[in-house]
């Protein structure tokens, strides 16, 4: 059991959750909690290490779950409660956290559909985007430069196990570009544009989806061939993207499923 926070192995993890580079240069991301390591296993994503407490193993939850994460191949290390609180991104650990190879989906050769993410630097946002997408079976998510890391852990939790059914990747603009050269693509803005409920949705496309704060990059609105925007009859001026995302991403379904 591994007791002490100067532990090498307990220096790598605070350093995979805390620092963007640490986990391109290792190439590794931490999950915490019971069902984003259910997540993993469910849709058959490889796990290296699982650290857990000598609670979680006696609950029987933990149980099981460490007796599966053990069948499919992870290494099985137990730490005390104060070393779970030091490596641990969250107030209130759960008893359990996993270590992940760090690797980009790739991408599509032919997506019909692409949601490119515009500078989001509001983690939380970005992971309910995702998920959001995960739910709309969005078959490919762009992520721009300026956007928070994709493996940020508060991204992570908000995205609720999107990571392991959404294929995601990061790409400059040129390369965006490249890829949708056979797509429409919308730009979504609060501020004017066509209706989102009145374009076709249904033909090759592409939405980019920015933070409110500070609207559409440049880069986006030289990149989108139309504006589109969610109409607000109330006294509001904008939604937050992750809101904002979801009700366009659905309106893409509902078009999809109705032909």
């Amino acid at each position: 059991m591994i007791t002490s926070t100067s532990n090498a192995q307990v220096k790598q993890i605070i350093a995979l959750q805390s620092k963007r580079s640490e986990r391109r240069r290792q190439r590794q991301f931490v999950i915490e909690g019971v069902n984003l390591v259910n997540d993993a296993l469910t849709e058959g994503v490889p796990i290296a290490q699982v650290y857990y407490t000598e609670d979680f193993s006696q609950s029987s939850e933990g149980y099981g779950l460490l007796e599966e994460v053990g069948r499919a191949g992870a290494s099985l290390i137990p730490v005390n409660p104060a070393v779970m609180r030091a490596m641990s991104d969250t107030e209130t650990p759960q008893g359990i956290l996993a270590v992940l190879p760090a690797t980009f989906s790739s991408i599509p050769s032919s997506p019909n559909f692409v949601l490119v993410v515009d500078g989001i630097s509001n983690p939380g946002n970005l992971g309910t985007l995702m998920r959001s997408a995960a739910a709309a079976r969005v078959p490919l998510l762009i992520a721009t430069p300026g956007t928070v890391d994709l493996l940020n852990p508060k991204v992570l939790r908000g995205a609720m196990g999107a990571h392991f059914r959404l294929p995601f990747h990061e790409l400059a603009w040129d390369e965006v570009t490249a890829l949708l050269v056979d797509h429409t693509i919308y730009l979504a803005d609060s501020n004017a544009g066509e209706p989102y409920y009145a374009v076709d949705w249904c033909s090759s496309c592409a939405l980019i989806v920015s933070e409110e704060a500070h609207g559409p990059s440049q880069e986006a609105k030289q990149t989108a061939h139309q504006i589109v925007t969610i109409p607000m009859p109330g006294s509001m001026e904008s939604l937050n993207v992750a809101m904002a995302g979801t009700v366009l991403l659905f309106e893409m379904v509902r078009q999809r499923t109705a032909r």
